[in-house]
């Protein structure tokens, strides 16, 4: 640990020129006497740094002085710094490891790791909702990052009791605030189950412990493509929970609306089926939905932009709808001034 720290700070001072005690201890979450030892340290190595008496002076390396530690020119620098995940990071265990690669590549771009990384954020998590973080997120992590088998009890509905598994963990996603581990079961089980990349939400883990025993990569394994698997796995699942068509006739402000509001492989299914517009630019698309109840909560928020003309159920409950607001706005409110 004392060496990753004294390296954190060569580079601290690489990027910055010049940093007091107070700002290297509190970057580094440690004393100004580690501070002075792990500076002596680097001084024993060979390394040029020197401090600065007076009330403007720190700690200071020799001008001129640059270690490459990274092997990464500047545009690949840039690059990474444009990672701006320093919650997800945390959250994962790996906020230390973080910020000793930002400081290596900041050290490439001879400036403070927050010049460049400020310049994006990614703000995972949609509005209005506070996602907690999974409490096993950070051993599930270690496992992940480690190649390590990872022995779990999971959850497979909130109300379920927990079974047991042991897993080869592919990768994690962080999806609009929830983790999700994707891992192929080791050994046992059925045919059917093994051997099949599966999705697991991290907050339904009751237990997870890392293993000290690294597995070997599958054939196959090796090429396992994180992102494209997500992509097909999260497109399937959406678009087997419309188990529902509702033909709906939509103005052009509510075709221009309705990629906000409804799930994307409906908005493509229903937008590729569509008739030609009519004589008021009206469109008439299948859309598929969940289940009547939360198609008629859905098709509410467009209002006068969508005209459900089947099920008959459905356009009957939204024109009662239509008439209560109707009644409502007829009449003045009675507090009115």
């Amino acid at each position: 640990m004392r060496t990753a720290r004294a390296i954190s700070l060569l580079l601290l001072l690489q990027a910055r020129r010049s940093m007091t005690g107070a700002e290297l201890a509190a970057e580094l979450e440690v004393s100004e006497r580690t501070v002075q030892r792990d500076v002596l340290a680097l001084a024993e190595a060979g390394v040029p740094v020197y401090a600065d008496r007076g009330r403007a002076g720190g700690y200071r390396l020799l001008d001129g002085y640059r270690t490459r530690l990274t092997g990464l020119d500047r545009a690949e620098a840039e690059v990474l710094l444009l990672a701006g995940l320093p919650g997800p990071l945390g959250d994962m265990g790996l906020a230390d490891p973080a910020l000793a690669a930002r400081l290596k590549v900041a050290g490439e771009l001879g400036e403070a790791p927050s010049t460049g990384a400020r310049r994006f954020h990614l703000d995972a998590p949609g509005w209005f909702r506070d996602a907690p973080v999974p409490p096993l997120l950070a051993e599930v992590s270690r496992a992940v990052w480690g190649g390590r088998l990872l022995r779990v009890r999971y959850r497979r509905r909130p109300d379920a009791d927990p079974v047991e598994r042991l897993l080869r963990p592919s990768g994690l996603v962080l999806k609009a605030g929830a983790w999700y581990l994707v891992a192929r079961p080791d050994g046992g089980g059925d045919s059917a189950e093994h051997g099949e990349h599966r999705v697991y939400r991290v907050d339904r883990l009751v237990t997870a412990e890392a293993s000290d025993r690294r597995f070997a990569p599958d054939e196959g394994d090796e090429g396992f493509d994180l992102a494209a698997f997500w992509e097909a796995k999260a497109a399937g699942f959406a678009r087997s929970l419309l188990r529902e068509t509702v033909i709906v006739r939509l103005t052009p402000r509510g075709v221009e609306r309705l990629p906000h509001l409804l799930e994307p492989v409906a908005v493509q299914e229903a937008l590729a089926g569509a008739g030609p517009p009519d004589g008021h630019g009206r469109v008439t698309v299948r859309l598929p939905v969940e289940s009547l109840e939360v198609g008629y909560e859905e098709l509410l928020r467009l209002g006068p932009e969508a005209e459900v003309l089947e099920p008959p159920a459905l356009r009957r409950r939204l024109a009662e709808a239509a008439a209560r607001t109707a009644a409502l706005y007829g009449a003045p409110a009675a507090d009115a001034p």
